[in-house]
């Protein structure tokens, strides 16, 4: 068995390199640096399985067509294990036609993204970030917020992380109202259409997955539905929002300030907006999900070595 983990193996712990070593010839990388293809190709020649992270692959928005690459010139690949939650970075259909598993990381950073969300919402209520960018300039003015308890908080996307959001929300006292594309129940939350979130929030969480099917499901029309001086946090991707929509509803007013995560933050309408808080994707990033993610990862490599591979996606 022949296993290439894109990867510094100082990631890893002790324990878990022996478990990774044990499965057979296993080889990683020598830093997180994006790697250009011909390395890429040579450090996974021949191998059985290939766990990817993408910032060996040059990020989230270069990694699908890298990604497509390696796997084009390994004809035995049984399986991918991705090292991430997200599987939009993957060509999916690709991978069922050629009957290759795809497994990902699910659930590790609950916690950590969920807190990120409100703490992002209470930012961007509060004015904290476009009080800070005024003084900055020497804009010494009082900017006026408005207080999360007894607003409606529209979740969209009740997963895994988006349930975690609206327990948070519901614990500061708002009134919390879901939209996901197979219903679910959850206590304390009401369950609307999309339309009716849109219509109803005062601020807005996204909490999707991302995939493809996703991309540009927040646009003009979407925002036309929105409250004046809505709010809203998208801790899944950019590609999720029509940014050339969101800039102009920004400049409006009718979206009060949006928080988006993102590779590229400097190539997108929303980069010079005071009312828009674009940061380097980094909500999973804690210590606590950083410890679940590796041991997920490990868990499963063994349970695909084994022939039996778990949380898959494809």
């Amino acid at each position: 068995m022949k296993i290439s983990v894109l990867c510094n193996k100082s990631a890893f712990s002790e324990e878990q390199l022996k478990t990774l070593f044990s499965l057979g010839e296993t080889t990683f990388t020598e830093s997180s640096d994006e790697l250009p293809i011909e390395k890429l190709l040579k450090l996974t020649a021949g191998v059985d399985i290939l766990a990817p992270d993408p910032e060996n692959l040059g990020g989230f928005e270069k990694a699908k067509t890298v990604l497509t690459k390696i796997m084009d010139s390994l004809p035995d690949l049984k399986g991918v294990c991705l090292s991430t939650t997200s599987f939009g970075w993957i060509d999916l259909e690709y991978c069922k036609k050629r009957n290759i598993s795809v497994s990902n990381i699910p659930g590790y950073s609950r916690e950590s993204v969920a807190e990120h969300a409100l703490a992002m919402l209470l930012f961007l209520a509060k004015r904290i970030v476009v009080s800070d960018r005024k003084t900055q300039k020497g804009e010494f003015k009082l900017e006026m917020g408005f207080e999360l308890k007894g607003k409606t908080l529209g979740i969209i996307g009740l997963g895994n992380i988006g349930s975690r959001v609206a327990e948070l929300g519901l614990g500061i006292g708002m009134i919390v109202i879901a939209y996901n594309r197979t219903p679910k129940k959850m206590k304390g939350v009401e369950m609307r259409s999309l339309d009716e979130v849109l219509k109803e929030s005062d601020a807005i969480s996204l909490n999707t997955t991302h995939e493809e099917n996703n991309n540009g499901m927040i646009g003009k029309e979407q925002v036309a539905k929105m409250k004046m001086g809505v709010i809203i946090v998208n801790t899944v991707d950019r590609e999720l929002v029509d940014e050339i929509a969101m800039a102009e509803a920004l400049k409006s007013g009718k979206v009060d300030s949006y928080s988006y995560e993102g590779e590229d933050l400097v190539n997108t309408p929303l980069a010079k907006l005071e009312n828009a808080v674009g940061i380097k994707a980094f909500a999973w990033y804690t210590k606590e999900a950083l410890n679940n993610l590796y041991q997920i990862w490990v868990s499963n490599l063994v349970a695909l070595a084994k022939g039996k591979p778990q949380n898959r996606v494809a």
